[in-house]
């Protein structure tokens, strides 16, 4: 009720505030509101009673009243609901998933309103600004050109280029001072508010032909820096800075803040206008030409120009206040309308479209909810969501680019959106991209909003969408003055004295353009960055063009045609082959294809699947250099920069989908070998692979290795190769798990011990079978058979399906069968079941998303440069990938019993199996902070051209935070070129680096990583007292942590003295930790492997 009296306290508000306006005579030429589909008279326009005084001060205290419960009468209690009620229980149930996304929605708008107090606050600074600008002092009237009246100190926001125009000037106070904008209309919204006053420049000052060569916005930066000049001597102004609206240098701004603490609350936007109806709206029309050609370039010219985007400039500044009475009066039907405006200025700004030149302002979303109100598309009686829902399902249904029925205006600007006067265009510098951006965004908003699995108020209006996010290859233009001559290039002379000397806007959509035509089919989307308006003190010159961040423009990709190197073209023969050669210049020739086809074509570089991904770049490179004389050197491509922690491979840089596809034919080989193996007492009814090798998510692929015997010795009755002693550890050879589940039969014993024994023997006959019919070399094991098949190891693993049962039951006491889950049959599903079924699953959806895999390695590598290898393991991290790619729905909040970190998957909704061991609370806190950190340092290195560019920053762990370092020998890590920072000097580890892998020969030395069997000894020696964390990927550093509860004294008892020293205090005798026993245990442990132990004692507590 509270909210509702607000708002309702703030309409009445509002509707008094347009009465006094409306009392005011208008031109009738301004008011001309008919295009919308109806006409609204001055006096018909819906006007409320301004409350009285006592009542506006009743409602202030009533604000601060204790309420307490109401005692209803018995009649009242039972009362059948109202019809509003009735209304309002059925909005919730059939609008929302849940009326939770109301409430959510409710409580955003009470964010961003502003307070009581914030708007006393502004009225209050409006008023004394106001007092301010009417008693500006008159000055004698001079030429335009001449500054002199002006004292040195403040300058003119506009760049005088070319010098003179005609025309007289002099200040004079302005004719009237009116609020415009959002703050009268109840549309203003934190977190930037801004309050915009429009000034009007008496009508003495100007003259009619004052259209003409930019006389009129000299004269109006002229009363802004007059204005500026008088207001800079007030002590009520804070700071006083220059902007441009909407990155308009026509129409440069002033902005004023308060005094004091005040400085940082809201802004006061100055604009200057012209008395209404002063110039008549016909000038402004698309193909009237309003820049001389003689003027701005000096030279004599036949034909002039159109000049609609200077038109449409000077336009704008006619119809504020027409614009404000048009909403007023559309808002004060549509009791939601200022809500809905707030929730879609909330949308735009998330996806950055609401700022900068082009953008979808606050204004035009305001604009948008009126034309869809007054041509009845939506009805009055509709609640701020449905406003929000249909604004956004318009935007995503309706193109603005094309409307064969505004063809005049279509000639002269890319996207058209007209206001109620019918003469301006109000998206007159948005670029057809900014609107299909707009249109996609709003798309896909559409989709997860009807899709109950997600949660829509986050991805609606809580989620930032910023472009390194929400593209799949950014690339910048950094030195902008480059642009001046894509001008030339592109033959843009009347365009650029259409946008008065600004290169940069007038190049940009031909470049898009020329993008657009050059990546065709491998893109959905083509985004660009909006510049911000500049703003600059009132003391120095209006800013250069090329003054202005880079230019960022993001790739959305279709991944299965953006990597293809051929770009095939039409027949040497047909009429297009001209234009095809025109594009692509010296880089299209003919060819001859396999269907008989000539064709023109251009074939880019590129072998390896990582080097393809950047065949965009080569492609947007070449383009730029060709048609826009836009030099390499000046775009800074950011795709698969962060790859580089991934590459391997020294001729051909790969970064792993070539190995993991070598894994999975050879493994595929194996399985159809398999089931065709003739001689076993049961057949296979299923061969599985349960690695993350043979689902592209290895963050190093194993890799088809050829071994220098000599490296090694030999152990004689196995024929297997072991490591020299006083060689370097051995490369490491991942033994790939492959699950070969064995037919059900009544042969099968039902004895634990009995299944594994036959376990065993299928190991043996499996290898036999394997080494006699295709000549593998196989080493049998009790639990597993590993085979070594071209320079790779798979180790098969026999399943009997019913085994986990057996391991559940047990015969007690009574003879009675007890059936009970434990640890040891949950371990075994887990290899045999679950992890084979999540293997094909993720590889599934590596068909669908090519990208999946390379995701997943690497997340999983920064994962393990942070350390976090243990607490969030490949199983968990994959998942928590593909939950990405399969839009995460809002689970319940886990319970107590649950892990913290839960993860349901089709097959497992309940326990979350994945994450029931790690990570903890603690390791996961740390996760979600140390990622926050990694992420805002990344973006700002892949957007910041200034920064230096290593990505490599992020994988680097912040090893201060750990209590003791153990420093390993380089030699004995064997997956030491997987390090972040690989060593210059690397190990010869057994391998040969020419040949080919062959299968049969030696068996190889599998699964030797002293670090990890180290790393395994230290937990299981002391996991009681600290938590030991290594980087699994080459890491050289084993960090240790202690636990906070190992160095409480304990008393002392005989059983528990290992590692710990005693002492005695009166009668009492504890025991603690010996840390330096400890230390050296690290060290004895760890003898030839452990470089150094660097205890960190300055930050122990105990």
């Amino acid at each position: 009720s509270k909210l509702s009296k607000h708002l309702n306290y703030h309409h009445s508000g509002r509707k008094a505030h347009m009465k006094k306006k409306q009392t005011v005579a208008e031109d009738p030429e301004e008011v001309r509101l008919a295009t919308f589909g109806f006409i609204l008279k001055e006096d018909e326009a819906p006007i409320k009673a301004k409350r009285s005084k006592p009542e506006e001060e009743e409602e202030e205290k009533e604000e601060d009243v204790v309420f307490h419960p109401v005692k209803l009468s018995r009649s009242d209690l039972y009362r059948p609901p109202s019809a509003e009620e009735l209304n309002q229980l059925k909005e919730a149930e059939s609008l929302f998933h849940c009326s939770l996304l109301k409430m959510q929605m409710e409580e955003l708008l009470k964010e961003v309103a502003l307070s009581e107090r914030r708007k006393q606050r502004i009225d209050s600074f409006i008023l004394t600004v106001t007092e301010l600008l009417q008693a500006v002092p008159e000055s004698p009237e001079v030429e335009v050109s001449d500054l002199s009246w002006l004292s040195g100190a403040v300058k003119v926001p506009f760049l005088l280029v070319p010098k003179a125009t005609k025309g007289k000037f002099h200040m004079a106070p302005p004719a009237s001072v009116d609020l415009i904008g959002s703050y009268p209309l109840g549309t203003c919204t934190k977190p930037r508010i801004m309050v915009d006053l429009a000034v009007t420049i008496p009508a003495d000052v100007l003259h009619p032909k004052d259209v003409v060569n930019q006389r009129y916005p000299r004269k109006r930066a002229l009363y802004l820096a007059g204005m500026a000049e008088y207001l800079a001597s007030s002590s009520d102004i804070g700071t006083m800075r220059y902007s441009c609206l909407h990155g308009n240098r026509l129409r440069p701004v002033l902005l004023l803040t308060p005094p004091g603490k005040d400085s940082s609350s809201f802004t006061v936007c100055v604009h200057v206008c012209p008395p209404p109806g002063f110039f008549k709206p016909n000038r402004f029309h698309p193909q009237r030409n309003n820049i001389r050609t003689e003027w701005y370039t000096g030279l004599q010219s036949s034909g002039e120009p159109p000049t609609p985007h200077y038109n449409s400039s000077v336009l704008g500044d006619l119809l504020p206040r027409a614009h404000l009475q048009f909403l007023s009066a559309v808002s004060s039907q549509c009791s939601a309308f200022a809500d809905g405006v707030a929730l879609l200025k909330v949308w735009l700004r998330q996806r950055e479209l609401d700022q900068g030149t082009g953008c979808f302002s606050g204004f035009l979303a305001s604009m948008l909810l009126a034309y869809l109100l007054t041509t009845h598309r939506i009805s009055n009686t509709m609640t701020a969501y449905q406003l929000l829902r249909n604004s956004l399902n318009f935007l995503a249904s309706t193109d603005l680019t094309v409307n064969p029925s505004l063809a005049e205006f279509h000639s002269a600007f890319q996207v058209v959106f007209v206001d109620p006067s019918g003469h301006l265009n109000m998206c007159a510098d948005m670029t057809a991209c900014t609107y299909k951006q707009l249109q996609h965004e709003a798309s896909v908003s559409m989709q997860f909003w009807d899709n109950p699995t997600v949660d829509g108020f986050h991805s609606l209006l809580m989620t930032p969408k910023p472009m390194i996010r929400t593209s799949d290859h950014v690339f910048q233009l950094c030195e902008l003055v480059k642009l001046q001559s894509s001008c030339k290039k592109l033959n843009l002379l009347s365009e650029l004295m259409d946008h008065s000397g600004n290169y940069v806007h007038t190049a940009l959509p031909f470049i898009l353009s020329l993008l657009q035509r050059g990546l065709g089919q491998r893109i959905h989307l083509l985004t660009h960055s909006l510049s911000p308006a500049p703003e600059w003190s009132v003391e120095s010159d209006a800013p250069k063009h090329k003054a202005q961040p880079p230019l960022s423009f993001g790739l959305l990709l279709r991944p299965e045609l953006a990597a293809s190197a051929l770009e095939r073209g039409p027949p040497a023969d047909s009429p297009k082959a001209a234009e095809f050669r025109q594009l692509w210049g010296s880089r299209s020739e003919l060819r001859r294809f396999q269907d008989g086809a000539i064709t023109e074509a251009v074939l880019w570089d590129g072998e390896s699947m990582c080097q393809k991904q950047l065949v965009p770049k080569q492609i947007i490179t070449h383009l730029l250099q060709l048609h826009a004389d836009v030099p390499e050197s000046c775009v800074r491509y950011v795709g698969a920069m962060v790859d580089d922690v991934i590459k391997t491979g020294s001729e051909v840089p790969s970064t792993g989908e070539e190995e993991s596809l070598l894994v999975v034919q050879s493994y595929d080989d194996l399985s159809r070998k398999l089931w065709r193996l003739e001689g076993l007492p049961l057949s296979i009814t299923a061969v599985q692979g349960a690695h993350p090798a043979l689902r592209y998510t290895q963050v190093f692929p194993p890799v088809p290795l050829k071994l220098d015997y000599s490296f090694f010795d030999r152990e004689k009755t196995s024929r297997s190769l072991v490591p020299k002693e006083n060689k370097p550890c051995p490369a490491y050879i991942t033994p790939i798990t492959v699950i070969c589940h064995m037919e059900g039969s009544g042969k099968w014993p039902h004895d634990r011990l009995a299944i594994r024994h036959i376990r065993a023997a299928f190991n043996i006959r499996l290898g036999e079978l394997l080494k006699k019919h295709h000549n593998y070399t196989c080493r049998s094991c009790p639990t597993h058979l590993d085979v070594w098949k071209d320079g790779l190891v798979f180790r098969i693993q026999v399943a009997y399906h019913r085994e986990p049962q057996v391991l559940r039951e047990s015969v007690n006491a009574e003879g009675l069968l007890v059936v009970r889950d434990n640890e040891e049959a949950q371990a075994l599903e887990m290899e045999t079941i679950h992890k084979p079924l999540l293997t094909s699953t993720l590889h599934g959806l590596q068909q669908q998303h090519p990208c999946f895999g390379a995701v997943c390695r690497l997340a999983k590598r920064w994962l393990g440069a942070q350390l976090f290898s243990d607490d969030i393991t490949e199983d968990t991290a994959d998942l928590l990938v593909a939950s990405l790619f399969l839009q995460p729905a809002p689970f319940t909040p886990p319970g107590e019993s649950l892990p913290v970190m839960f993860i349901a998957t089709p097959k497992d909704k309940t326990l979350s199996m994945w994450t029931k061991r790690a990570p903890s609370v603690q390791m996961l806190q740390r996760v979600v902070m140390l990622a926050a950190e990694s992420l805002k340092v990344l973006e700002h290195q892949l957007m910041d051209g200034s920064q230096i560019q290593d990505v490599r920053v992020v994988m680097r762990p912040p090893l201060d935070a750990y209590d003791v370092l153990i420093h390993l020998y380089p030699k004995q890590v064997p997956l030491l070129s997987q390090a972040v920072d690989p060593p210059a000097v690397t190990f010869s580890r057994g391998v040969m680096t020419s040949g080919v892998a062959l299968s049969g020969g030696v068996m190889p030395v599998i699964d030797y990583n002293p670090v990890s069997l180290y790393l395994a000894e230290l937990q299981e020696a002391f996991g009681d007292l600290a938590l030991f964390f290594c980087d699994p990927y080459g890491g050289t550093v084993i960090a240790v942590l202690w636990k906070p509860k190992a160095f409480i004294p304990v008393p002392f008892k005989t059983s528990q003295v290992s590692a710990r020293r005693v002492e005695v205090t009166g009668e009492e005798a504890n025991t603690f930790p010996n840390v330096e026993a400890i230390l050296e245990d690290f060290r004895v442990m760890g003898k030839d492997m452990v470089k150094s132990v660097e205890a960190r004692t300055e930050k122990w507590s105990f």
